[in-house]
């Protein structure tokens, strides 16, 4: 069978370090062809691949099976419906695009084109929160009441990326870092009742919210997601509490670390976490109280392609990782929680 010919549309960090190696590696994959407007970074590393100078002729070439958006926020929306006109399979890097309408958009055209169309949410392959997702799946704490998803770091210092330090649609931290929370916390509660945001910038020469704290309103349970640059000692990242009791864990996960160090993916140990990182489970079972460490499990962005691939050879078969309509929930919440913030009300979903 004929791998899948893969185009990327950019090779800064995100094709150099979370697509390129994984794609690479994976026999169901080819890695045919890079947009880079005048440097030759990608080739330097995978000397067979194409470099093309435009979007267009990277879309010309009828070769390519699969595109990669993996471009700024603003573009998404743009080059993954150029891609899907010109017959493509698209994945999308997160936040998926700016608007719900635009999400929408591309779902419909994916549809009318009988193309695969996928959001990169990477995140959901980290070994935490595979963890965090196996804990709750096996009931170990009962009905939940209460949730925390955090993303924090300390950096006061402006990104050299200037597009996401600049004003502008799909800027923040709602669509950076956000997205991958709000994307967890629909994965691991489902779509909430109504939200409530609070959105701000911390650092003196920031144009852009660098803070952002959304709490998720759910029957009988509240998910907090909270992002901010000014933690020099960060919380857990993952604080689950239910009626038998509670699991916490750090965010933790090795990869990303592993990869800017030029560590090539696979092996038994690629995504093993240290065992002094492990999360600490103190619930009840069968009548027991228990305070423990919990192994965790491995995380592998590669198995977000392995699972692309089963799904591009396998179509009504195999299930999509991160379809469409996870990435239009996404940005409905965030849409929400802009208005939220500007509003300074709770926005009810109907």
């Amino acid at each position: 069978m004929l791998p899948i010919k893969t185009a990327l549309c950019s090779f800064g960090m995100s094709g150099r370090l979370f697509h390129a190696p994984f794609l690479h590696l994976d026999p169901d994959f080819e890695l045919w062809s890079v947009w880079e407007r005048n440097k030759e970074l990608a080739a330097a590393i995978y000397p067979s691949i194409l470099t093309r100078r435009s979007l267009d002729d990277l879309l010309n070439d009828e070769a390519v099976d699969l595109v990669i958006v993996n471009t700024p926020n603003y573009t998404h929306f743009d080059f993954a419906r150029q891609a899907l006109s010109a017959g493509k399979h698209v994945v999308v890097e997160k936040p998926f695009t700016v608007t719900a309408a635009e999400a929408e958009e591309l779902r419909d055209l994916a549809e009318r084109k009988g193309k695969l169309l996928s959001v990169y949410q990477n995140r959901r392959y980290d070994s935490d929160y595979r963890t965090v997702r196996q804990v709750l799946s096996e009931g170990l704490l009962g009905d939940i009441v209460e949730a925390g998803i955090h993303y924090d770091r300390f950096n006061p210092a402006l990104s050299p990326k200037t597009h996401k330090e600049t004003p502008g649609p799909g800027t923040g931290v709602v669509y950076d870092l956000g997205s991958h929370l709000i994307d967890q916390a629909l994965q691991l509660f489902g779509t909430p009742d109504a939200l409530f945001a609070d959105l701000r910038i911390t650092r003196p020469a920031s144009q852009v919210e660098d803070y952002m704290e959304i709490i998720l309103y759910y029957p009988a349970l509240r998910v907090r997601v909270k992002s901010g640059y000014f933690v020099r000692e960060a919380l857990p990242s993952y604080a689950i509490h239910g009626m038998k009791g509670s699991f916490i864990k750090a965010r933790t996960d090795v990869q990303e670390r592993d990869l800017q160090a030029g560590r090539i993916p696979g092996g038994e140990d690629w995504g093993t976490e240290p065992q002094q990182e492990r999360g600490l489970l103190h619930t009840e079972i069968e009548g027991k109280i228990i305070r423990e460490t919990i192994p965790s499990l491995r995380g592998n962005y590669g198995d977000y392609y392995r699972e692309l691939g089963e799904a591009i050879r396998h179509p009504h078969q195999k299930p999509v990782p991160v379809p469409a309509e996870d990435g239009i929930r996404t940005m409905r919440i965030i849409e929400a929680a802009y208005q939220s913030n500007r509003e300074k009300r709770v926005i009810v979903f109907r």
